[in-house]
C-alpha cells in the first residue's frame, strides 16, 4: 500500500534522526579527518546509513508522488532528504552545513580539478595515458599524446628506472610549456610483485586434471622443476581448498595438499588455446587473506623521486587502514603528491568505507578501480556490480575516481575496437578519469575514447536507481 505524504514525512524524519545518530557514533573518526574533508565524510556516513537498510518501498512511493526518490543524490544525501521534507512539511530549507545539489557538484568538480587539472568539456572525464618506455626517447610522440587529449600521464615505477622516468617527465613538461595544455603526472609505486617463476624454458605444459607444486622461491635448489612464487612466504599462507589463479585468471587451480613452503595444486580450468604456465605471469589468491606489506622496500626506494616529481602517487595492493597508515607515515607531513588508493582485492572492497575515512585524513586523495586484478579476484561476473558500488561510495565521499584497465584494449592493440569495449568505455563517464594502457594505437585510442565520452557524457545521470541494502554499508554500520 502506498504511503501517504504524512507517512512519507514520518519515514524521512526517522531516517534523518538515524543519520544524526550515526554521525555522533563516528564522532572520533570525524575528528581525525582533514578539515577540508569533514563535511564530505559526514555525507559518506549518512549515505552508508541509508544503504545499510532496505529503503526501496519509500523510494517507490516518493517517486509515485512526484518527489525525489533520493536516487542520484549520493553526493548530498541528507541535504536532498531535507529538500523533500521542505516540500512535504514546509520545513526550513537545507542548512548551510549540509551539501545540496549545487554545492555538492561544485565540491566534486573542484576536487577532480585539483587532482587532474583542467579539461575542455565539463561532462567528459579526464584521460590518463600509461607511458611506455620508448617514449623516454620520443618527445614528438609525447606531444602528440598531449594534443590528442591526454590530461594525465601515468608512469608505472614497476618498470624502467629513474633516468627513464625523468626523461618522460621532461618531455611532458616541455610539451605542456610549448602547447599551453596541462598534464598532471601520476606515478605508481611498484607494490608487491607476485609472479610465476619457472626455471629453464620459462614455461610448463599442463592440462585440466593435472597437478603440480607451487613452492616458495627458497626451495628451488631442492625442487628445481616445480613452479615458484616470486614473493617469499606466500605459499605457507595457503589453505587446502583455496583457489590459486594464474595469468589473469586464465588458469584456475585449487590447493590439494600443503607442506612447509610447498602446495600441491590441482588444475581445475584452462581458458587459453595454449595450455601453458608461463614465467612472469601474475598469480592471484582470491580465497586467501594474505599477510604481506602493501608498502614494499622497493616502494620506499622509489618514493623520494615520486615525491619530488609527481602530482599523484598510486598505492597498490591497499587492503586495510593499516596499509593507509603505513604510507601516510612514510610520506610524512611535508608537501607530497595526492594519495590515490588502488582498489584491486576483495578485502579492499569490503573495507572501502574505512579506507576512505582513513585516506581522508590526507588533504588530497583519489581512488583507482584497478579492474584487472579486481575482476580476477572477485570474479568477472561481479565486476559490474562492484565497480558501481565503489563509484557510489566515492561520490558520497566526494573522492575522485579513476576507471582503469582494459579500456578500448583491442583498439589499442589491433586498431579495431569490439562492441563490448565501446559500451564499457561509454559507461566510464561515471568516473572522473579514465585510464588507457600502453598499445600500438595510442593516438587513435585517445581520440576514439574522447569521442565516446563526449557523446555519452550527459546521459548517465538520467538513470534512476533503487537503494537495496549494500553489504559493504551494512557491515560498516553494524561494526561500531
Amino acid at each position: 500500500m502506498q504511503h501517504s505524504p504524512e507517512q512519507l514525512a514520518a519515514e524521512l524524519n526517522r531516517l534523518d534522526q538515524l543519520m544524526i545518530e550515526t554521525e555522533q557514533r563516528f564522532s572520533k573518526e570525524l575528528e581525525r579527518i582533514h578539515p577540508g574533508h569533514r563535511r564530505n565524510a559526514a555525507n559518506l556516513l549518512h549515505y552508508l546509513l541509508l544503504r545499510s537498510i532496505d529503503f526501496r518501498n519509500v523510494q517507490d512511493d516518493l517517486h509515485a508522488w512526484g518527489l525525489s526518490s533520493l536516487a542520484s543524490a549520493e553526493s548530498h544525501i541528507r541535504g536532498q532528504l531535507h529538500q523533500i521534507l521542505y516540500w512535504l512539511q514546509h520545513r526550513p530549507e537545507v542548512s548551510m552545513d549540509l551539501f545540496h545539489a549545487d554545492t555538492a557538484h561544485l565540491s566534486l568538480t573542484r576536487r577532480a580539478a585539483t587532482l587532474f587539472g583542467t579539461k575542455q568539456y565539463e561532462t567528459v572525464p579526464f584521460i590518463m595515458v600509461t607511458l611506455e618506455s620508448s617514449l623516454a626517447e620520443n618527445y614528438e610522440e609525447v606531444k602528440n599524446l598531449l594534443q590528442s587529449g591526454m590530461n594525465v600521464a601515468r608512469i608505472n615505477c614497476a618498470h624502467d628506472d629513474e633516468a627513464t622516468w625523468l626523461s618522460m617527465i621532461q618531455h611532458i613538461r616541455r610539451a605542456t610549456h610549448i602547447t599551453g595544455l596541462t598534464c598532471k603526472i601520476f606515478m605508481d609505486l611498484p607494490g608487491p610483485k607476485i609472479r610465476t617463476v619457472i626455471r629453464g624454458s620459462g614455461r610448463k605444459e599442463i592440462k585440466t586434471g593435472d597437478s603440480f607444486h607451487l613452492i616458495d622461491p627458497d626451495l628451488f635448489d631442492i625442487h628445481p622443476h616445480a613452479v615458484g612464487c616470486s614473493l617469499s612466504g606466500i605459499v605457507d599462507q595457503l589453505q587446502v581448498g583455496d583457489t590459486v589463479l594464474f595469468d589473469d585468471g586464465l588458469i584456475e587451480t585449487r590447493v590439494d595438499k600443503r607442506s612447509p613452503g610447498m602446495a600441491k595444486l590441482l588444475v581445475q580450468r584452462i581458458s587459453t588455446k595454449k595450455p601453458l604456465l608461463k614465467a612472469e605471469k601474475g598469480i592471484n589468491f582470491p580465497d586467501t587473506i594474505l599477510d604481506i606489506p602493501a608498502l614494499t622496500d622497493q616502494d620506499r626506494v622509489c618514493m623520494p623521486f615520486i615525491v619530488q616529481y609527481a602530482d599523484m602517487i598510486g598505492y597498490s595492493f591497499v587492503r586495510t587502514t593499516d596499509d593507509v597508515d603505513c604510507i601516510r607515515e612514510a610520506l610524512g607531513t611535508a608537501p607530497h603528491p595526492a594519495l590515490v588508493l588502488k582498489i584491486e582485492t576483495p578485502e579492499a572492497v569490503r573495507n572501502l568505507p574505512d579506507l576512505l575515512l582513513s585516506a581522508m585524513q590526507e588533504e588530497h586523495i583519489g581512488l583507482m578501480i584497478a579492474r584487472g586484478d579486481l575482476a580476477v579476484e572477485i570474479g568477472f561476473e561481479r565486476l559490474s556490480e562492484i565497480q558501481e558500488e565503489i563509484l557510489w561510495l566515492c561520490e558520497a565521499a566526494h573522492v575522485p575516481v579513476i576507471w582503469a584497465t582494459q579500456v578500448l584494449e583491442s583498439l589499442n592493440k589491433s586498431g579495431l575496437a569490439t562492441r563490448s569495449e565501446v559500451t564499457d568505455a561509454a559507461h566510464a563517464t561515471s568516473a572522473d578519469c579514465v585510464m588507457i594502457n600502453k598499445g600500438m594505437h595510442m593516438i587513435k585510442t585517445i581520440e576514439t575514447l574522447r569521442d565516446i565520452l563526449l557523446r555519452s557524457g550527459g546521459h548517465h545521470i538520467k538513470k534512476r536507481y533503487t537503494f537495496r541494502p549494500l553489504s559493504i554499508a551494512k557491515q560498516f554500520i553494524d561494526s561500531r
